[in-house]
């Protein structure tokens, strides 16, 4: 699929290249790695500036209200920067609040870059069916009162409000009655615990005891929230396909400069007949997976649903299948060193690991893909 991108977005891109080729190098995201914070308050700042916070903001709250197509190139460059700051979970978590139609004051607190959101929406029971909700949240007064918990919060302690769903009816699996919150990170009851995860990103365990909340917290309507749920996976998992698709073609170039410039028998490696093969099959899967990344990009700015949901499922399994030959295919390509920590290729295929497996990895989506209405009579 191509796409004519506009000025503007093109512009984005260009500003974000710049920035991480002069700020934010290979050894510079290292050393914010390796620090106790695992973030740059800096790099967050500099994204603010460069409106990167302001971009998936609605007008009305200062932003730029943009697309999941002017999404795609921001995210893109993430990717190749392989940049560790909190920007999907927050882009994430305004799409909730955009969807819910309240909390305008948070959006503009977003739209500064002076509030960071992350989304609790994984429980340890529930792999990747996110309707699969045991946190209980129940009436209390006129508010509600959360209780349960939550796994693998992406930048959970570096937020300052979790959009949390949690059930106030029906069976643990059920679509309804499921509410979704905006809640506090300093709530009394909130407890954090977080970590560093294997691509190098922040995680956490978040606990929820007894926690008060007032009925503003509610996002969208008490008990109906699993279509913005649902909505908001997909935006996420399409915004995971662009990141996976810039990281994909860095280390696709990482690994043809290799090739060209290490040695054997006394010629370059690239040489080979059956290495340059192997870079072909990397060169179709990169460019197969960046068609259907596109197309889930532009399916996200629709309003049919269910294509949505087909869409969105074949693109993060095709992007999945590409991103795991060509991270297989860059270590195998760059020999041993092709796992070590000084090596960025390591880093990559560690990233792209990891979105395999955040928001649905390829066998979730190829269950969800057949699932949709008309497959078996298509087929």
């Amino acid at each position: 699929m191509h796409v004519d991108f506009k000025e503007e977005q093109l512009q984005f891109a260009d500003a974000l290249k710049r920035w991480i080729a002069r700020d934010y190098s290979f050894e510079q995201r290292r050393a914010i790695i390796g620090s106790e914070a695992g973030t740059s308050s800096e790099a967050w700042s500099t994204l603010a500036e460069l409106g990167m916070t302001a971009l998936p903001v609605p007008e009305a709250q200062g932003g730029f209200d943009g697309t999941a197509v002017d999404l795609f190139v921001v995210m893109q460059e993430l990717g190749r920067g392989l940049v560790v700051e909190p920007y999907f979970a927050t882009v994430l978590g305004a799409q909730f609040l955009k969807l819910g139609g309240a909390h305008a004051a948070l959006l503009e607190r977003v739209a500064t870059g002076e509030l960071k959101l992350a989304c609790a929406l994984g429980e340890r029971q529930s792999r990747h069916e996110l309707r699969d909700i045991a946190t209980r949240a129940e009436q209390s007064g006129s508010g509600w009162r959360l209780s349960g918990a939550k796994s693998a919060v992406v930048h959970g302690a570096e937020a300052g409000v979790l959009v949390v769903s949690a059930r106030s009816g029906g069976g643990q699996r059920d679509e309804a009655g499921i509410t979704l919150f905006a809640v506090p990170l300093d709530a009394p009851g909130v407890q954090v615990t977080g970590y560093r995860t294997l691509d190098g990103q922040r995680a956490a365990e978040v606990r929820f005891d007894g926690v008060e909340l007032p009925p503003d917290a509610v996002i969208g309507q008490p008990g109906a929230g699993w279509d913005i749920l649902d909505a908001c996976a997909d935006y996420g998992a399409g915004l995971l396909c662009a990141e996976a698709l810039g990281a994909m073609e860095a280390l696709f170039e990482a690994t043809l400069e290799y090739l060209k410039t290490r040695q054997q028998f006394g010629v370059p490696i690239g040489k080979f007949q059956a290495l340059q093969h192997r870079m072909a099959d990397m060169y179709i899967h990169l460019e197969q997976a960046r068609s259907m990344a596109l197309l889930a990009a532009v399916q996200l700015d629709g309003g049919d649903i269910g294509e949505r949901r087909r869409v969105v499922s074949a693109a993060k399994y095709r992007v999945g299948q590409a991103a795991r030959f060509i991270g297989q295919q860059a270590v195998q390509l760059h020999g041993g060193m092709g796992v070590t920590d000084e090596l960025a290729a390591a880093h990559y295929f560690k990233r792209l690991s990891m979105i395999e497996l955040t928001l649905g990895d390829r066998d979730h989506h190829l269950a969800r893909f057949v699932a949709q209405p008309g497959f078996q009579q298509a087929a």
